[in-house]
């Protein structure tokens, strides 16, 4: 009729204390991951064959929109990404807007 009851089964019943011989381990900090280290290489590898630092120079200098690209785009990259005044307060503590008619001429 049906297989007898357990048959082909293997029941494990749980365990708190029961886990993977290196579970938890991952990645050593600080360590890089390779399909990431991987992209990085070819995207220098690549920037350098069409000509590097002289050719983005170049680039950058041919329309003052791509100065405007480079500087908004590409150079804050190389930026920090959190930035802090002196002894790691703010760097402003108060900012405030202005609004300004386009129309008002300046005295």
């Amino acid at each position: 009729m049906g297989k007898p009851q357990g048959a082909g089964t293997k029941e494990v019943k749980p365990s708190a204390n029961r886990k993977p011989p290196r579970a938890g381990m991952g990645r050593p900090k600080g360590s890089l991951n390779k399909t990431t280290t991987a992209a990085k290489d070819a995207i220098a590898f690549a920037a350098e064959e069409l000509g590097g630092g002289k050719r983005l120079t170049d680039w950058a200098k041919e329309d003052p929109q791509n100065e405007r690209v480079f500087w908004g785009t590409i150079y804050p990259k190389l930026l920090p990404l959190q930035v802090s005044g002196e002894g790691g307060g703010p760097v402003a503590h108060r900012i405030e807007f202005v609004i300004v008619d386009a129309g008002a001429q300046a005295v």
